[in-house]
């Protein structure tokens, strides 16, 4: 049985995810935990915070998934409608149950499993499948309890406290008379956030409002059905947003998705910031600032070369994970890591990791970094300057599931063939970086019939066009 995907379980409520799986996968998780709390000295009764997104099936898979933890010997902590992170953040010390689909379609719903504010691994998941089939009830005197409570506060509390420590000194004061203090960061700055009906509507807004941003929220209503925009933001689903930032007098423009782990940012003209961009100035800020002489930014293969760029300038060094594993990549740099190492971030396109706040994707964190930085810089333009952004391109190219395998072994040695002068890595896929910070990546996708390939250069037409030649012979063959 494979229910796991690169972020947690995740399919139509129909015919997948139904009451009937989260009460099965409830009662695995509460068997296979109790057996991790008893090895590691917690209390023989594990605690799992379990929380949902607000899709309109959401709580009722948090019923069915409380009563599979309960009778399963767990005690069951409900915090009710929170975003990703809130949930995440309240796992630490204990284990953690999000439903949620992220930004999937509301027809759609899914289960995301923490421990330590940190999502399961992949040995963790298989044990979870492995014992789903044969899941059960503890005797009736061993059934845990089910309680309630409120984690939001003091996690939009525990945001602003963050920021506030990383960026006191920087915020615009309003106007030339007015005094800046370390508990406004923002002030001075105007942002626009759409939330795009999910429950980031909870929680950024407030948090960007209390660091002293002028803040103008849209979409902020929680409404299951995303009426107002798809929940996956992209520069298509946010038409409204952009054109409101470009008809407004707005610094600022972020966006979330269902459950706000993902963040997309805006210039004040409407135009998105390209996700890589984002990411390698805030992997920057954290590397000057960091006190350690080996800070290290872990990624994934197909993020830009950019982010190393910045990153080396900075002083320090990425790492790169597959997929959906920024969580492991942290874990390895620190098995192998001596006491000048510290990974100071990581993060895949639009999902953020701080690390000095906590070991969980954090978009409601990453939304109030991303407008300090702004704020200290002036504006998003000078922020984004030192990057350079050179022509990026995602392309799928068909492969028929079962071909996927001898195509990919075709390429190991076709491609590297093709580019001589280039640098080849084939841990996650093949990703080859040119001599000209020009690089490309093939992979196989994990969920649908194609090998992905992405590329950045300058001329990055001819790049992909020399590339998806070598995959459709290696498919062909």
């Amino acid at each position: 049985m494979t229910l796991f995907g690169t972020a947690g379980i995740r399919g139509p409520v129909a015919t997948e995810v139904t009451p009937t799986l989260a009460l099965s996968v409830g009662q695995a998780v509460g068997r296979t935990i109790d057996g991790t709390a008893d090895s590691e000295g917690r209390s023989d009764s594990p605690i799992v915070v379990l929380g949902y997104d607000g899709r309109e099936t959401s709580e009722p898979l948090a019923a069915a998934m409380a009563a599979g933890l309960a009778s399963a010997g767990a005690r069951v902590r409900r915090v009710g409608q929170v975003p990703t992170p809130a949930l995440a953040s309240a796992s630490q010390g204990r284990f953690g149950v999000m439903i949620t689909a992220s930004h999937n379609p509301p027809t759609d719903n899914g289960i995301k499993l923490f421990d330590d504010g940190v999502e399961f691994d992949r040995d963790a998941e298989r044990e979870i499948e492995a014992t789903v089939a044969t899941a059960e009830t503890a005797a009736w005197d061993r059934w845990g309890t089910i309680e309630r409570a409120e984690v939001l506060s003091s996690y939009r509390e525990a945001v602003c406290a963050y920021v506030r420590d990383q960026f006191g000194g920087h915020g615009r004061s309003p106007d030339a008379g007015s005094a800046q203090t370390d508990a406004r960061p923002l002030a001075g700055l105007s942002i626009a956030v759409d939330c795009g009906s999910g429950v980031g509507g909870e929680a950024t807004p407030q948090v960007l409002d209390r660091l002293g941003a002028a803040v103008t929220a849209l979409n902020a209503n929680v409404d299951g059905h995303f009426p107002a925009r798809e929940s996956k933001p992209t520069p298509e689903t946010l038409s409204d947003l952009r054109a409101f930032l470009a008809d407004g007098d707005f610094d600022l423009g972020l966006a979330h998705d269902g459950d706000a782990d993902r963040l997309v940012v805006c210039g004040p003209d409407g135009d998105v910031v390209h996700e890589d961009t984002v990411l390698a100035v805030v992997a920057a800020h954290y590397v000057e600032a960091s006190s350690a002489g080996d800070p290290v930014v872990v990624t994934t293969p197909n993020a830009s070369a950019r982010i190393d760029e910045l990153v080396g300038a900075a002083g320090g060094r990425v790492e790169r994970v597959h997929l959906g594993a920024l969580h492991e990549g942290i874990a390895r740099v620190r098995a192998g890591a001596d006491e000048e190492t510290a990974v100071v971030f990581a993060a895949e396109p639009w999902k953020h990791i701080h690390p000095a706040f906590g070991g969980w994707i954090d978009g409601v964190a990453s939304a109030a970094v991303v407008a300090s930085l702004v704020a200290a810089a002036g504006d998003v333009a000078t922020l984004r300057q030192p990057v350079t952004e050179r022509p990026y391109r995602k392309v799928s190219v068909p492969c028929p599931d079962d071909a996927k395998t001898n195509a990919m072994a075709r390429l190991e040695s076709s491609l590297p063939d093709a580019f001589p002068e280039g640098t080849v890595e084939t841990e996650y896929g093949i990703r080859i970086e040119l001599p000209d910070a020009s690089w490309v990546l093939v992979r196989p996708s994990g969920t649908e019939p194609y090998v992905r390939l992405y590329a950045e250069s300058d001329e990055v037409d001819e790049l992909v066009a020399v590339v998806r030649d070598a995959i459709e012979t290696a498919v062909e063959d």
